[in-house]
């Protein structure tokens, strides 16, 4: 078993336990409230319209790396991502492989966060979109390398019904196979989930297999403001950089300065 594979079987029982506790029907009403009062800001159109595209995530814990940055508080670090020009966040809400819980999309919200949100999980269910949605995401991934093709199709009209975009998340050319789902960003991921190798030459290799014209996501390993330009030049208009941010003692001033870098 790879750890790709760990962790999802570890998420399957972990999602049935939670709805032991908390039962769909707890939040169900108060998120169809969420939905009639209208459409989170839109991710996809955020890094379409941005100069720079980057997506600041809030990454305390890998499992390849351990803790990255265990006392980073989360109302602390994404309003400063905001206001140093982040064109979107993404929370990783994984606790136990990845520190993180939904309630860090809440804070952020409550500090002043209104820039989009992905939702970053392993998203295999329904109940985990309802999730995201109560806590204040603006989209969720969807992994491609954890679905079948027709659950993924499932998911991704289960997330636009509750007025989620999906960015679907693919990283090798069996990956692709799913790309005519026509999400509404597509990501190219540079880290293997099976062993979390990382390799950013993976998304020039891939962007010649998306379609023109849509939003393309470059995700992990991205270091230098130099790359983000060559990925421009390829087509990307997202990247979504982590672990560069979250090891430094300031995040915010970190994505401040690589700005500023590019």
């Amino acid at each position: 078993m790879d750890i790709l594979e760990e962790i999802v079987a570890h998420k399957r029982v972990e999602i049935a336990e939670r709805q032991r506790y908390v039962p769909l029907q707890q939040f169900v009403g108060e998120v169809q409230r969420m939905v009639d009062e209208g459409r989170p800001a839109s991710m996809r159109e955020a890094l379409m319209q941005s100069p720079t595209g980057i997506i600041a995530e809030f990454k305390r814990k890998s499992p390849s790396k351990g803790w990255i940055h265990r006392d980073a508080r989360v109302e602390d670090v994404t309003p400063v991502y905001q206001a140093n020009g982040a064109s979107a966040l993404s929370i990783l809400t994984d606790t136990a492989y990845f520190g993180g819980y939904d309630e860090f999309i809440q804070r952020s919200r409550a500090a002043g966060v209104t820039i989009p949100i992905l939702y970053k999980n392993f998203v295999i269910t329904d109940y985990q979109l309802f999730q995201a949605r109560f806590c204040g995401a603006s989209a969720v991934l969807l992994i491609a390398a954890t679905l079948t093709k027709e659950e993924c199709r499932h998911l991704q009209q289960m997330a636009h019904a509750l007025g989620l975009e999906t960015l679907l998340e693919m990283h090798n050319e069996r990956d692709f196979d799913y790309a005519d789902l026509e999400p509404d960003m597509y990501g190219i991921n540079n880290r293997n989930l099976g062993t979390f190798v990382t390799d950013v030459e993976n998304s020039f290799r891939l962007a010649s297999r998306l379609p023109d014209g849509v939003c393309k996501v470059s995700e992990s390993g991205i270091s230098q403001p130099e790359t983000v330009r060559r990925l421009r030049q390829a087509g990307f208009r997202g990247f979504l950089m982590g672990e560069h941010f979250m090891k430094a003692e300031q995040p915010g001033e970190a994505l401040k300065q690589f700005i500023e870098a590019l």
